[in-house]
């Protein structure tokens, strides 16, 4: 008596089996794994855009905070859909090789050298990056470095590069962490360092450090979102990265970004309207 009850039960269970399994895809596509620096993520800029992204696109956006060098390292292996970085000519190197597809340009803001109130080297208030850096090296200051290839650190070099110094000794410190723990460690140690004033905003109340030099156009700061080419990689999410790319791009998403203040300050501008 009971095979009959058996069999009537059966077709109902293989439909439920096979409708997870068909909802499979669908689910793996509400997820979309972003790579990107660690100063939109320590600014607080990630937590007050992703909730309006979330909502309107019903997709659940994995965040992977790391340095440039490392977001695009995760990129190029088709780890993540879409990065969000900000260092134009490794940026430039990585869509050459094939890896990366619809860049676009989408906010910057500016480096800013800072330091304790103190200003052992006596930069303050300079308009020149690497004529204060050149201080700091002549007086052996206290400077410490991201160490970490992020796009903060590839610029830091390239300043040392253009004034021809190989920074070394007790007085530099390459720390190999993200800039809100480096802003933190300079604030302890009473040292000097290069950050975005994105980050700096953040953490500005907490280390006392004091801008030294802002201004310098060398000390710009863009930052670009690209789609993971799905060429390279057929498992990434390419739908999810270029609906991720065209929100932050619109209107809707440049407002968005313009409108993100920290103590009352504008720490990131949109430049998507100006491609």
């Amino acid at each position: 008596m009971k095979l009959p009850s058996l069999h009537r039960r059966l077709p109902a269970a293989l439909f439920a089996v096979f409708t997870l399994v068909c909802a499979l895809p669908q689910a793996m596509a509400q997820t979309l794994r972003l790579s990107t620096t660690t100063s939109t993520e320590n600014s607080g800029l990630l937590g007050y855009l992703l909730p309006q992204f979330e909502k309107e696109t019903n997709l659940k956006v994995k965040v992977i905070a790391v340095g440039t060098g490392k977001a695009l390292e995760l990129a190029k292996n088709g780890d993540v859909d879409v990065t969000l970085v900000h260092a134009r000519p490794a940026e430039d190197k990585f869509m050459a090789a094939g890896y990366g597809v619809n860049r676009r340009d989408v906010m910057y803001n500016d480096f800013l050298l800072v330091g304790p109130q103190s200003d052992p080297a006596g930069i303050h208030g300079g308009k020149d990056v690497l004529q204060a850096m050149k201080t700091i090296d002549g007086k052996h200051a206290k400077f410490i470095s991201r160490g970490d290839n992020s796009g903060t650190d590839q610029m830091e070099k390239a300043y040392w590069k253009q004034i021809g110094i190989t920074p070394g000794g007790e007085s530099y410190i390459s720390a190999g962490v993200g800039m809100g723990q480096v802003l933190s460690m300079a604030g302890e140690m009473q040292a000097y360092t290069l950050t975005d004033r994105a980050t700096y905003g953040a953490y500005r109340a907490k280390t006392g450090l004091a801008i030294m030099v802002e201004g310098d156009p060398k000390m710009f700061n863009p930052y670009g979102v690209i789609a993971v080419n799905p060429e390279k990689h057929k498992d990434v999410n390419y739908q999810g990265a270029m609906r991720f790319i065209n929100w932050l791009t619109s209107p809707e998403g440049q407002k968005k970004i313009a409108s993100f203040r920290v103590d009352g300050q504008q720490l990131f501008y949109p430049s998507a309207e100006k491609q």
